[in-house]
């Protein structure tokens, strides 16, 4: 399954981290950050996923993070 966040990540630096971040919950995920697009779309490839962990790690980072519909 594929899910698709909007945030308002800026920095490359930012993404590395919360990629790293994420991967500790989700070891098998395949992660992804595009920042050149308007939505700064975070892209999570996995098996299974929890869109409200994901949402509150990047909220305790603070970022928003939001499910792209």
């Amino acid at each position: 399954m594929i899910e698709v966040f909007k945030t308002n990540v800026q920095e490359v630096e930012q993404s590395a981290m919360i990629v790293g971040k994420l991967l500790e919950h989700f070891p098998d995920s395949i992660i992804n950050f595009d920042l050149e697009d308007c939505d700064k779309i975070l892209r999570i490839h996995a098996s299974s996923i929890s869109n409200r962990k994901i949402i509150d790690l990047l909220d305790s980072y603070g970022f928003h993070c939001e499910v792209l519909l």
